[in-house]
């Protein structure tokens, strides 16, 4: 990979928990999970990083990517009523994540499950064997190493044009999403708020997250998805229960760039962990989803979260700066 600020990071850390905060910050200064993730995987697919490292890195970018949809939450924050909805919809996908991370990680230390189904399914989906062989260098790897070369090439701009990209890439943002969300304040006289909550609760939640995978697959962001939801939820347009698994739905389908990516790596460990980041998503609905007291935590914790949130702003910020910025700082830090 590149000599990006992004690859120097990932590459700087041996810890896991230093990996799952590498994860989390390397994803919000580049401000998608699909960058990271990609990164990983080629990091990994250069033998560069180690199986094992990499997967709390990709729990990290899951847990790192949530912070966009949280700032477009931000558009409404003098509105009251519609920032406690946004926000709640935004933070609940911060809390789902990481709830994952928090059941998921230690499992994964302990046993590697993840990492170990991961291999077998490289043998039996790849056809090769991880000690000794390597992929076919087929049409679709060479397709897909033109794009990875320029994504090598953006993360080593430095860090100066890097943060000025990020700063004009949020202004972008917060301008869309507040355009957005007169539209969708328009688009509620037209009976949109009643089609769309009716569709979704007759399907049930497994409508929902098919609805998001497809999604996300079709706008290879699940930063883009989640993002959308937010002013929908905060427009009224649609009810947080049905917009929660539509979210749960972008994390698996963000991870289909991760798998796109493994086709541009020579080693097949690349193709290893970007199913290890398609696992992780699935353990987490399967473990999260079945159970209604566990499943409905993240909304209960994010209605918590923004009703405090609509009576103190700052709070806002010092959770957006704290857990996404400070936490992870310090974590790679004295981790690594």
């Amino acid at each position: 990979m590149g000599e990006g600020f992004e690859n120097g990071l990932l590459e700087s850390v041996s810890h896991p928990l230093a990996g799952l905060f590498a994860g989390i910050l390397a994803t919000v200064l580049v401000q998608s999970s699909s960058i990271t993730t990609a990164t990983i995987v080629g990091l990994v697919g250069t033998g560069t990083l180690p199986v094992p490292l990499a997967v709390p890195m990709i729990m990290g970018a899951n847990i790192g990517t949530t912070v966009t949809n949280t700032l477009a939450a931000l558009t409404t924050i003098l509105r009251s009523d519609e920032f406690r909805r946004g926000f709640a919809c935004a933070t609940h996908h911060d809390f789902f994540n990481l709830m994952a991370a928090a059941i998921i990680l230690p499992i994964e230390l302990a046993t590697g499950f993840l990492h170990r189904i991961a291999a077998w399914m490289t043998v039996i989906v790849g056809r090769v064997d991880l000690e000794t062989a390597t992929p076919a260098r087929s049409p679709i790897r060479v397709a897909v190493g033109v794009p990875v070369d320029l994504m090598e090439g953006v993360l080593g701009i430095g860090v100066v044009a890097g943060v000025i990209y990020l700063v004009l890439g949020l202004t972008l943002l917060f301008f869309a999403l507040t355009f957005i969300t007169r539209t969708m304040r328009g688009l509620m006289a037209g009976g949109m708020e009643k089609a769309l909550n009716q569709i979704i609760e007759r399907g049930g939640s497994l409508l929902g997250i098919v609805a998001g995978i497809l999604i996300t697959v079709a706008v290879q962001s699940s930063s883009i998805t989640t993002s959308i939801l937010v002013p929908l939820v905060a427009s009224g347009v649609l009810h947080l229960t049905n917009a929660y698994p539509i979210t749960v739905g972008a994390n698996v389908g963000t991870t289909v760039t991760a798998l796109i990516a493994s086709l541009a790596v020579a080693r097949p460990e690349g193709l290893t962990i970007a199913l290890v980041h398609l696992l992780f998503n699935i353990s987490a609905i399967t473990i999260i989803f079945p159970v209604y007291r566990v499943r409905m935590l993240p909304i209960y914790m994010s209605e918590w979260f923004a009703d405090l949130a609509v009576r103190r702003h700052s709070l806002v910020f010092a959770y957006v700066v704290g857990v996404f910025f400070v936490i992870p700082i310090l974590g790679v830090l004295l981790l690594k």
